[in-house]
């Protein structure tokens, strides 16, 4: 089973730029920190995409959260879960990679 992310995971977008969590969950944590779910805000920060359009990664879209996992009536973010980072327009600059998060919580 994948693994659920928590605030503190490391994500980046396709081009090394750091992705951090702002959470609306704060009740449900693991290893001291809250579980992310789809409505929390995620934003890239550092991207290397250069280029007028589309410019740099600035937010992670999940399209394909938790299917049976829910924290507080929201979908949980799961290592498994499918998104698009996107840039200040919009345009959508490919998938984000959860690189580390906790090891106890699984979901589907």
């Amino acid at each position: 089973m994948p693994l659920a992310v928590q605030v503190g995971a490391t994500m980046i977008c396709p081009h090394g730029g750091q992705v951090s969590i702002i959470p609306t969950n704060m009740r449900v944590t693991a290893g001291g920190q809250p579980l992310a779910v789809l409505a929390d805000t995620f934003l890239v920060a550092g991207c290397a995409q250069t280029g007028t359009p589309p410019g740099p990664c600035v937010k992670v879209q999940w399209l394909v959260p938790a299917a049976r996992v829910t924290i507080g009536g929201q979908p949980a973010i799961l290592q498994s879960s499918t998104g698009l980072c996107l840039t200040a327009s919009a345009v959508p600059a490919g998938p984000p990679s959860v690189i580390v998060t906790q090891l106890r919580v699984q979901g589907q």
